[in-house]
């Protein structure tokens, strides 16, 4: 009797183990579940496409970054190049690429106000500036040159008259030009140009 009752006493002991572990390993996957509901599966997911999207703006730049060394004559191939590293936030490249473009073909003005803009999110605000005049020289009026011009002189230089003064001149141009928030350059104008008296 003694036996048999050690024996289901172990018996019972190794079963409540087991138990334990199946409980102990259904509850982790309820707190893994819960922790990646519907949020957690969006920031997963978010993830992934990220994930995903790095990879393909990765293969593409490789792709022309090998293109460019087979045919370094190519100004299209260093334009595109110079979009992909601009589309990336890797602006020092996009600068080097684009001057490469532009050293083909010099007088490409959107090329032009691509590589201001890049010199604008690489800190330099000056070199923007004179890229972005170079550009307006080339063709005088060019709406993307201008608004361009105006936002480095008003968040970079300080400059609000400045600003002011190419964005009316925009605003003669295009009455209706507008900013890539929808918002209109002339209401920009009115809004600035009593702040712009003040300095």
């Amino acid at each position: 009797m003694a036996e048999s009752e050690n024996g289901v006493k172990k018996q019972t002991l190794y079963i409540s183990i087991a138990v334990s572990l199946v409980i102990g390993f259904l509850v982790g996957i309820i707190y893994s579940d819960r922790s990646s509901g519907p949020g957690g599966q969006i920031a997963q997911q978010q993830g992934q496409q990220q994930a995903v999207q790095q990879d393909q703006w990765a293969q593409k730049i490789a792709s022309l970054q090998f293109a460019a060394q087979q045919n370094p004559n190519n100004a299209e191939t260093w334009t595109q190049l110079g979009h992909a590293y601009f589309d990336t936030n890797q602006p020092a490249k996009a600068i080097e690429a684009y001057n490469k473009s532009l050293a083909i073909i010099p007088g490409n003005v959107p090329v032009l106000v691509d590589l201001g803009v890049m010199f604008r999110r690489n800190s330099q605000p000056d070199k923007a500036i004179e890229v972005f005049d170079k550009a307006l020289e080339l063709q005088p009026g060019f709406e993307q040159a201008l608004f361009n011009k105006g936002v480095v002189l008003y968040n970079d230089l300080g400059d609000t008259k400045g600003a002011v003064q190419v964005w009316k001149e925009l605003v003669a141009i295009n009455p209706n030009a507008q900013g890539p928030n929808g918002a209109l350059v002339s209401e920009m104008v009115e809004n600035l140009a009593d702040e712009a008296a003040w300095k």
